[in-house]
């Protein structure tokens, strides 16, 4: 994912409502969010070049999501494939926390990322990225988030804007539809707002857009996930591009 919103232990009887999208290059294979063949627990769209995936859910409750942080200068050829630590998480039997606490020794293996990992009970977001934030790591406190290839809430104005909107439909009881239509903003931020991540203006002005449209890449997937108190969670995925 390059983009995630969601809300934790904000509505009654669904502790976690998620929405976001997938940016990638339109030639890297994938499948479909389906449940997978190896892992029948899981439902998921899937990496066919390296076998992860960005986002998913298992049948008794857990969720996992991932997005790249952008900073070309680190950025290292042969590391292990990010979509690997979400398909862990949930092919897994280990609490967030436990999961969290066993890979830190190894992160620094992967390229930069920011990880959800969760269930009914607790959600905790990781990065491996030099931030300073004293949420990282930890049990999030409930409350509406925003995520994109920078920190948690870093205010890129693609994660303030959908927030915001985000904010406003979960207040409203809206209907999945409506996260899905938030999801495919085109409008790209004035220069004065970009950050600097490390690639060029033009790729900013690019990336800065909510629906990424390029002719290389952009975003694929749209998604909306739901955990409710009973341990059942629901996966919902659109097509963009």
């Amino acid at each position: 994912m390059c983009l995630i919103v969601f809300a934790w232990q904000v509505i009654p009887g669904v502790p976690l409502v998620a929405a976001g999208n997938r940016d990638e290059f339109f030639s890297r294979p994938t499948a479909t969010a389906t449940w997978w063949t190896d892992h029948p627990h899981i439902f998921a769209g899937r990496d066919l070049q390296d076998g992860g995936t960005w986002m998913g859910i298992s049948r008794n409750g857990r969720f996992a999501a991932i997005t790249n942080v952008r900073d070309p200068s680190v950025k290292r050829s042969g590391a292990p494939s990010r979509g690997k630590l979400v398909a862990d998480f949930l092919a897994g039997a280990s609490a967030p926390g436990e999961y969290i606490a066993g890979l830190t020794a190894d992160a620094g293996e992967y390229n930069g990322f920011n990880l959800l990992v969760g269930d009914g009970n607790e959600l905790v977001w990781y990065s491996n990225a030099a931030v300073q934030d004293e949420r990282n790591g930890k049990p999030l406190a409930p409350g509406i988030y925003g995520l994109s290839n920078g920190s948690l809430d870093a205010p890129w104005p693609k994660v303030v804007r959908t927030k915001a909107q985000f904010s406003s439909l979960i207040c409203q009881g809206a209907p999945e539809d409506a996260y899905f239509e938030m999801l495919t903003d085109t409008t790209r931020a004035p220069d004065c707002r970009l950050p600097k991540t490390g690639v060029s203006l033009e790729w900013e002005r690019v990336l800065s857009a909510v629906c990424i449209q390029s002719p290389e890449y952009g975003t694929r997937t749209s998604t909306v996930v739901r955990l409710f108190a009973d341990g059942s969670a629901a996966l919902d995925e659109r097509h963009v591009q």
